[in-house]
């Protein structure tokens, strides 16, 4: 017995194969592009993504391991919007999360709605990433597109309906829209009246966890999928990850490393705070019932290290090509073993929460003609750190309590980016034995729905297995501490002349 996971991120998607102990049996990737010709625009085919799902999941079929397969469930990007057909074909790209060209029109919401009211209501405080917002921009930019769409689904109904579901969004997707009444568990109604819209424009909102329909019996025999594969309703993928990795109660946190860098955690109850307003983090619905979930996010996460390597790493690309080796591995076995003596703010693409100040930018501070390109990049990976530390000391303030940090995604590969979040932290941070935590999530969640678990608890006792620990080192802790110091002083300096330049 086996359960899938298929994961669709934003640049590219994942269908593993998972044992009910969490272990991997066959795992098949895919990579896709975005559209980005016009500032603020950030589109995507969404056909394609569908396409290349279907490969990775064909491909899974062909290992043998998905013969007595019993459910999937997926795990999405969040915020992407795609107007759809009755056949749920795409009318229109994907317009992603990081199309920023709805500002308008989140600053409408904003002033009709109150933006403090709003969020006390949604969770989400108006902003162009949230879907609500694109598809008033959408109403906008293809006003014929619109008047054909069927529904407007993001990422995880598109999914579900294209493997053979209903027009369903689960909660998670549904409470990030700013369209979803965060206490009533469903569309609002006066919202959509006020704004000219019809509710019956989303797909209905269900728990995660469901079974939605079956596999469609074309669509197995194409992917060569058991016919009566159950379909169960998913999640954004943070809170998929977050689920993979045990983070469903308060006080276990969740350091995800991918395009982006993100900090999540559970919530035991809505935080609707003014702090949490401020500081821009979102409050939304858990995967797990009865849970809510928030998260921190650095827009430059990994993408600024794939930048770095690109840029000025070269010779650490030919040596990992001739020793067979992973550049980024590469890169860390030539970093210095101290701290770096260079501050570097990795604003690549502006500051995330706690300021979410879109003007900012990348700068290197300290550079002297005795620096070595090694030490800037260990400089950037303690930058990155520096931005982890500043949502978790947001949180504390508004009563988030964080006791324990579990490193996912492809960051926590690295062991030595791994021990150095711990030493700028200061605070033990973890590992998983399986590092495709959101597939994992999914997977629990489709594994749970058809009675393999018990329930999610069961789920999680069973296959989220930690691994290795990382614990600070007392010495460069007292450093990381002064060092942050400088490091908040530097953001704050430079904050006035980054819309100069």
């Amino acid at each position: 017995m086996c359960l899938i996971g298929l994961d669709i991120g934003t640049t590219g998607c994942k269908a593993v194969v998972f044992d009910p102990e969490g272990r991997v049996l066959a795992c098949a990737s895919r990579e896709y592009g975005m559209v980005c010709d016009a500032p603020a625009k950030a589109e995507q085919d969404a056909e394609q993504v569908w396409a290349l799902a279907k490969e990775v999941l064909r491909e899974l079929a062909a290992t043998g391991h998905t013969r007595d397969a019993r459910a999937m469930s997926v795990s999405v990007q969040g915020d992407a919007i795609i107007p759809v057909d009755r056949e749920f074909r795409a009318l229109h790209p994907a317009l992603l999360g990081m199309d920023y060209r709805s500002a308008p029109q989140a600053r409408q919401c904003a002033e009709m709605f109150g933006e403090f009211e709003l969020f006390k209501r949604t969770g989400m405080r108006p902003h162009p990433l949230n879907s609500l917002a694109k598809v008033l921009f959408l109403r906008e930019l293809a006003p014929d597109v619109f008047e054909r769409s069927w529904k407007i689904v993001t990422y995880a109904d598109f999914l579900l309906g294209k493997l053979g579901g209903e027009a369903v969004i689960d909660h998670t997707m549904a409470s990030r829209t700013m369209a979803f009444d965060l206490a009533d568990g469903d569309w609002c109604a006066d919202l959509h009246q006020r704004l000219g819209l019809s509710r019956d424009l989303w797909s209905a909102p269900v728990p995660s966890g469901q079974v939605v329909g079956t596999l469609r019996s074309a669509l197995a025999g194409e992917l060569g999928l058991p016919p009566q594969l159950a379909l169960v309703s998913g999640g954004h993928d943070q809170t998929c990850a977050a689920l993979g990795a045990g983070a469903v109660r308060e006080g276990r946190a969740v350091v995800s490393t991918g395009t982006a860098e993100v900090l999540s955690t559970a919530l035991d109850k809505p935080v609707l705070s003014r702090a949490f307003f401020d500081g821009y983090y979102p409050c939304y619905r858990h995967v797990v019932p009865g849970r809510f979930f928030t998260f921190g996010l650095n827009h430059s996460g990994g993408v600024s290290l794939r930048w770095w390597r690109d840029q000025f790493a070269a010779s650490e690309v030919a040596e990992a090509a001739a020793s067979g080796r992973d550049t980024y591995a590469v890169m860390d076995a030539h970093m210095p073993g101290t701290p770096s003596p260079v501050l570097v703010l990795p604003h690549f693409n502006g500051r995330g929460t706690p300021v979410c100040d879109l003007a900012a930018r990348a700068a290197v501070l300290g550079l002297t003609l005795a620096t070595s390109r090694h030490e800037v990049f260990k400089g950037l990976l303690e930058g990155l750190c520096f931005e982890l530390r500043a949502n978790l000391e947001a949180w504390q303030v508004a009563g988030v309590r964080v006791e324990e940090l579990v490193a996912v995604g492809g960051g926590a590969k690295s062991a030595a980016w791994v021990q150095l979040k711990a030493d700028v932290l200061g605070r033990p941070v973890r590992t998983l034995c399986c590092s495709e935590a959101a597939a994992l999530g999914a997977a629990l969640l489709a594994g749970t729905a058809v009675g393999v678990y018990a329930s999610l608890d069961e789920a999680i006792s069973r296959a989220v297995v930690l691994d290795r620990q990382f614990d600070p080192v007392e010495d460069r802790v007292a450093y990381y501490k002064e060092r942050w110091a400088v490091y908040r002083r530097a953001t704050a300096a430079l904050e006035p002349l980054n819309p100069l330049l």
